[in-house]
Formats: structure tokens, sequence, C-alpha cells
């Protein structure tokens, strides 16, 4: 009778056990399946009905189910340390993303190359102005044509490597950047050539604008390499360009990013848009109504809003998430990918406010050029008072 009531004792238990085991998977598996989780970046068997993620390492045949616990705070650390939002990654968010991207892909081409057709079919009065916007004109159609890659993949037609990920965000930086400095380097030299007409050294320095050029291709490019080109395992990442770059919270780029990268660019153009207009408003031309100093003023304005509006939430954006780097919430990751759409689109507003208005602005703003008009004025009239017939 004992041996009896001890067989059923155990077989008691053994059933117990497997209706224990049966819960704790059916637990470990609703727990994996929840939409807010992020296991992409584990070595999981996603086709599997039950998966252990145990850092590097997936063996579910032989996975141990007696410490759920164990589980259950692996997954829910790498939902911590993930940095992806997936609740504004599918559906028609991607598709309004992808009709955006396709928009500016389509007007930016467009635009660009009509410009870069314009300043080489003048390839013999090119000033510096041109040499700036020739080079802005080729970084923003190296961006577009990386574009056609984020639209097929919001599209979910295409699959990414994580090195193709990252070139592709290599190119969006350096844009962003390149465009930034070449800018602020137009501005620059819009000032000098309005402040200091007949400097020497000014004019002599405004020469080197192809110099500068290549300088400036060689920071974007060099600084953005060390981060970007890290080596990492070759997968196919679905999070792509959802999920935050690794230097997004780290502040020892952050900071510098910020500093370097848009903060002095801003105070230079500022500072530089003031001069101009204060030049504008002291020019006799002005005065004597011969220029729209108002539509030249209205001119500036609006590059610097452009400007702003271009890379300004961007780079707020990126000092919140550096401030806020222990606890990203998901409205933040979504406002940077569409800070990030905002800087795109500057390949579409780059043409509109500069290259189609350079001609008007340069007639009416540039100072030295109106001198040189008097002295050409006044030997005209010298010549044909010379050919009059004394009386």
């Amino acid at each position: 009778m004992s041996l009896l009531n001890r067989s059923t004792e155990s077989s008691r238990g053994l059933h117990e056990d497997n209706d224990k085991d049966d819960k704790e998977r059916e637990r470990a598996r609703e727990i994996s399946q929840l939409p807010v989780l992020n296991l992409t970046h584990l070595e999981c068997d996603r086709d599997s009905s039950v998966s252990v993620c145990w850092g590097n390492t997936h063996s579910p045949s032989s996975a141990s189910w007696s410490s759920p616990l164990l589980i259950i705070r692996q997954v829910i650390m790498s939902n911590n340390s993930s940095n992806v939002c997936h609740n504004d990654s599918a559906g028609h968010n991607d598709i309004f993303r992808a009709c955006i991207y396709s928009f500016i892909s389509i007007v930016g081409l467009i635009f660009n190359l009509l410009a870069l057709v314009f300043f080489f079919s003048h390839t013999k009065s090119r000033s510096q102005t041109i040499v700036y916007m020739t080079n802005l004109s080729i970084a923003d159609v190296l961006l577009i044509l990386t574009l056609p890659m984020r639209i097929c993949y919001y599209l979910g037609v295409l699959d990414l490597s994580q090195w193709m990920c990252e070139v592709l965000g290599l190119v969006l930086k350096a844009n962003m950047y390149g465009s930034i400095f070449l800018l602020t380097c137009m501005c620059f030299d819009r000032c000098m050539a309005v402040t200091f007409p007949m400097s020497h050294f000014v004019q002599e320095g405004r020469k080197k604008a192809p110099l500068v050029c290549f300088g400036i291709w060689i920071l974007t490019f060099g600084a953005s390499l060390p981060i970007y080109l890290s080596k990492r395992k070759e997968v196919f990442h679905k999070d792509c360009f959802d999920s935050l770059p690794v230097y997004a919270t780290n502040p020892a780029v952050v900071l510098p990013t910020l500093f370097v990268g848009f903060g002095i660019p801003l105070v230079i153009m500022l500072i530089c848009s003031l001069f101009l207009i204060h030049a504008v408003r002291r020019s006799s031309v002005a005065q004597t109504n011969l220029v729209d100093s108002g539509k030249i003023q209205r001119m500036i304005a609006t590059s610097i809003l452009i400007f702003l509006l271009s890379f300004l939430p961007y780079h707020v954006i990126l000092a919140l998430l550096s401030l806020h780097r222990e606890d990203i919430s998901c409205p933040m990751q979504v406002a940077y990918r569409y800070s990030l759409m905002l800087a795109c689109l500057n390949t579409v507003l780059d043409p509109i406010a500069y290259y189609f208005t350079t001609d008007t602005f340069r007639r009416n703003i540039e100072v030295s050029a109106v001198r040189m008009l008097f002295p050409l004025n006044s030997q005209s009239s010298d010549v044909n008072r010379s050919r009059m017939p004394n009386s």
C-alpha cells in the first residue's frame, strides 16, 4: 500500500512539474511576443515557438526552464538596452515617410541637376559664391542618390545590412554638416565682399574658395568615419533607420557636434547677416532707391529661417537625447527620425533659397560691383564729352 501511495505521489509530482514547465514556457512565450520588446539584437531563433536568449548563445532544446526569472530579466534588459521604438514603424507611418523621401528625391534631384548645369555652363564667370554652391549641389545630389534605399526600406521591399545602414547614415550626416559649413562660408564670403570691397587681403582670401570646399569635404567625412565604420557583425538589420545611432547618447560626441557643427556656424551666419543688413541700409544706392533694400533683407531673413528649419530641430533633439540618455521615450525617438527628414528637405530648399536668387542678390548688395559701375560711367561720360564738337 505504501508503495502504491509513493507511486501515486511520484506521478502526481511529475504531472505538477510538467504543468509548471508548461506554464513557464507559456509565460516566456507571451513575454517574447510582446510588441514593445525588441530582441532583434540578440541571437535568438525567431521561428521557434519558444526563444531563449543567453547573451550570444542560443540552445532552445537544452535550455533549462528552472529559472524563468532569469529569462524574464534577460528579456527586460534587452528591451531597456534597445534604442528602437516600434510604435510608429509599421503601416501608414512607413508609407508616409516613404512618400516624403520620394518627394525630396524627385524635386531635389531636378532642382540640383538644373543648378549644376547652370554652374558648369558658366565656368568662365565663376565667382567664389558659385564655387560654394557647386559643392553644395554635389553634396545634395550624393544624399539624394541614397534616398531610394530608404524608400525601399520603409516600403518593406529591401533588407539592408548593418554595414549599408552605417554607410547611408554616414552620407546623411556628411551632407548635413557639409551643407552647414558651405552655407556658413557663403554667408561669410558675401559679408566680406560687401563690408570690405576694396581690401586686397579679403579679395585674395576669397580666391581660396576651392581649398575651403576641399577642407570641408575632408572634415565632414573624416569626422564621421570613426563613428560609423566601426567593425560590427554583418547582419540584416530590421531597424536600420529606426534605431538611434551609437553617438546620439554619448556626451563626448554630442557636445563637440553641437558646438562645432551647429553652434559656431549659426553664430557666424547671424553676425554676417547683421553686417550685411547694416551695410545695405547705409549704402548710397539703397538710399537713392536704386536697389530694393527691403527685398535684400527679406532674402537674408529667408536664408536664416531655412537654415534654422532644416538643422535646428535635429540638434535640439540631439541635445535632449544626450541629457536623457538613461530614459529615452518613444516620442523622443520619433521626433529624432522626423528631424532627419527636415534635414533631408534642405536639399530641396537650398536651390530655392540660394541658386535661383543668387544673381539678384549679388547684383543688389555687392557694393564692390556698384563702386566699379560709377568709374565706368564716368569714363564713358568723358569719352562722349571728348567726342562732342567744340562750339
